[in-house]
This record gives C-alpha cells, structure tokens and sequence, in this order.
C-alpha cells in the first residue's frame, strides 16, 4: 500500500479483473459502495471511481445491487449512471433518508412489473429496526421483464446487520421466506452484503432454498470481498453474495479486486454473476 493507503500493490495480492459479458448472458453485480470514507480516501473523492467502474463497457450490467447508497451516492449514480433507472427507499424515513439498498437495473431493457421495500424488522412494513440490529435495514426487490423478449426475473437486494446476531438470523429467515414466497414462480437473484461468513448460521439459512453463484459457477473466481484496504489480510472475508434460485443456468462469478486508477473503489470489492435463463 501507499502511505496514503488507497493505492494498490499488485504483489500484495491476487488481481481479478472483470470478463467481458458474453452474449446471451444476465450480469447480476452486487456492490457496497461504503457510505464513508476508505482508509483516509473520503466518499467524495471516490464517487467517480465507482461511476467509472460501473460505466466501463466490459461490466455492462444488466441489474445492480447497491448497499450504503446514501443519498449523496444515490445522488451520483443516478447522474453518472443515464442507462440505469432504480427502485429502492431510504431506511430512515421509506423516503430519502438514510441508506439505499437500491436495484439498478438498464431502464431500456427491462420494464418494472413490481417492486417494493420492507424493513428487517418485526414490522416490515413501517420504519423500523429488528431485534438486537444496531440499523435499521431494509430489503428491496423489483419483478423485471425484458421488453424485447419477455422474460422476466425477480432481482431482490439488502443489507444485513452487522452486530446483532439474533438479527443477522431474523433478517435470513425473513428474506429467504420472501424470496420464496413472492417469487416462487419466476427465476430469482438476491445480492447482499450479508455480514457473515459462509461458515454462518444465516449463510445456511439463505442457501437451503438459493444457491451461491460463487460455488456453481463452472468458471468461478473468488476472493475476499470486504477488505478495509488491506486485501492481503483478508483474503478469505467473504460477506457478499449472489445467490439465486429458479431456471438459471450460471456461467461465470468473479470477484472484482481490480480498481480503478490503481485505486479502491470501495472497502469491499464488487462481485458478479454471468447466468443464463434456460
């Protein structure tokens, strides 16, 4: 690392750069934009990292799952990003206020069919926090179609806590019944940054009814996703995920640990899905 701290070493650990997108193919991200600053670097000095990662050609995203988005950030990408459109509230009001955990999605590819918020709490449907959570948090979803094609799946997204254990387990449960529930009949996606291990209990719970795009892939590449600036340490800090369920054939996971102008982009490194609908 630099003295500065926000440059990368390329000796100091493995580089994952992103695949160009295949045709046919849907590229789920899911992405922590770090509401703060990283290792010195302040937010406002990152804002056009995370737009010009997101923006090269080789992502090309079909959906994004943005956790930390605040306001500001949600501010930036909606200018920097013209080809997305987004459903997703603010925690704090059901507004703009607080943390987004937003779905990006090509507004001129997909229409929204359905979409929401609820909050990780005894009573979702009013602003709230859960159990022993240290945030509030929230889960949103939006139902797409293809304009062209009429294929349609099902993209939800949230944040997990990161303190309370007796949340992090609630917040599994009620996710995973949701997924199945709202959307037992289309191919679904769910991306996080979950705050645990895969070692976890709320791990488990979420991947008795999805699977873990990072372990189906046949052509997978993983790597620590949350790293605090020091990715040689924490190679094996993996809370991000893209797990689905449905008609879903994967194709190619990759964490992202490659940044911009050899520099973070975030304290948690992008991952994404390339997955074909059978």
């Amino acid at each position: 690392m630099s003295e500065k701290g926000d440059s990368y070493n390329p000796s100091e650990f493995v580089q994952i750069p992103v695949e160009p997108k295949e045709d046919g193919v849907i590229r789920v991200v899911s992405f922590n934009l770090r509401c703060a600053d990283v290792n010195g670097v302040r937010m406002e000095d990152r804002c056009d990292l995370a737009v010009r990662f997101l923006k090269q050609e080789q992502v090309a995203a079909d959906t994004i799952g943005v956790q930390e988005a605040t306001p500001e950030w949600m501010r930036v990408l909606t200018e920097g990003l013209p080809a997305y459109d987004y459903v997703g509230v603010g925690r704090e009001d059901g507004d703009c206020k607080g943390e987004y955990s937003a779905v990006f999605y090509l507004k001129d590819k997909y229409q929204v069919l359905d979409s929401g918020t609820f909050w990780l709490s005894e009573t979702p449907d009013v602003v709230s926090k859960g159990w022993d959570a240290d945030c509030k948090r929230v889960c949103s979803y939006a139902l797409l179609e293809d304009k062209q094609t009429g294929v349609r799946f099902a993209h939800v997204n949230s944040h997990f806590d990161h303190v309370g254990a007796v949340a992090q387990q609630n917040e599994a449960k009620m996710v995973s019944a949701f997924v199945q529930e709202k959307f037992a009949d289309v191919p679904r996606v769910f991306t996080a940054d979950m705050n645990v291990l895969p070692t976890s209990e709320p791990y488990k719970i979420m991947t008795s009814s999805l699977k873990d795009s990072s372990l189906t892939c046949p052509d997978s590449v993983r790597f620590g996703t949350f790293h605090n600036a020091k990715p040689d340490q924490m190679k094996d800090y993996i809370i991000d995920y893209v797990l689905y369920a449905g008609a879903w054939e994967p194709v190619h996971y990759r964490t992202v640990t490659v940044g911009i102008d050899d520099r973070f982009v975030s304290d948690h490194f992008p991952v994404y899905a390339d997955m074909k609908l059978k």
